[in-house]
């Protein structure tokens, strides 16, 4: 089968890092881009290689158009043509109400989450639009539950910024459905990943969890398994979905 490349943003760590190393378990190249820890990118790819996958990493600031633009144009000829995106990199801010937020900590969640998730969905239509002489391919905004939500008294610039990938994903999925591009967005919940002690709330997990239907956290891995299906031949048919992986909160 001939190689097919999948980009990851985010990929150094947590959810990105586990879809990463899961795709390169199921064949995929992966190329996975990082903001800042070059360290932990590297040991994502050397992950993957072992897994007999060619793997990379980049590091790339996804509201950059100038980045993302040359992040796609110097894509590696032996990884294979690109046939999957998983819009993964975002930010979240620490806990605070509406009227404790200042302009600055708005325009960076909404820069990173909306304009980052744009441009790199921008970049690979390009390149995989049948219609623009691509082979195809698979593009999968990882969203969260807080978008339906509304997360109140703790993140509604991100709840806002999560809705708004949604409404991306559905709009873009039936724009480029008869270009051989399948468009869905993953709509996370609880997820026990390191963002919850960086953002100052090591205890989060343990004071959300019995709120949760299921009465746990999810893992990366669940996560990265339902990424997975749906950049996969298996999810053919599926376009324009909001997969909830939330423990049915």
């Amino acid at each position: 089968m001939a190689p097919r490349m999948a980009i990851v943003t985010g990929g150094s760590r947590g959810i990105g890092a586990a879809t990463a190393r899961r795709l390169a378990g199921e064949g995929w190249s992966v190329l996975l881009t990082y903001r800042s820890d070059r360290a932990a990118a590297h040991h994502v790819v050397e992950d993957c290689r072992r897994a007999g996958a060619w793997a990379d990493a980049a590091a790339l600031d996804v509201t950059a158009e100038d980045e993302v633009r040359s992040l796609f144009a110097e894509l590696p000829a032996e990884a294979g043509h690109l046939r999957g995106l998983v819009n993964n990199a975002g930010i979240v801010a620490p806990t605070s109400t509406v009227a404790d937020m200042t302009a600055h900590r708005i325009r960076q969640v909404l820069d990173v989450n909306v304009l980052g998730v744009l441009l790199c969905a921008r970049e690979a239509v390009r390149h995989m639009s049948t219609a623009r002489g691509g082979a195809g391919g698979a593009i999968v905004n990882v969203s969260s539950r807080a978008g339906v939500l509304g997360s109140p008294r703790e993140y509604v610039d991100y709840a806002a910024s999560k809705a708004a990938v949604d409404a991306i994903t559905t709009g873009l999925a039936t724009e480029v459905a008869d270009e051989g591009i399948r468009v869905n967005s993953l709509r996370l919940g609880l997820i026990d990943t390191e963002i919850h002690a960086r953002n100052g709330e090591p205890g989060r997990l343990e004071r959300v969890a019995p709120s949760v239907p299921m009465k746990r956290a999810g893992t990366p891995e669940e996560a990265a398994a339902a990424i997975g299906w749906l950049l996969s031949n298996q999810a053919s048919y599926t376009t324009g979905a909001h997969l909830d992986v939330a423990g049915g909160r």
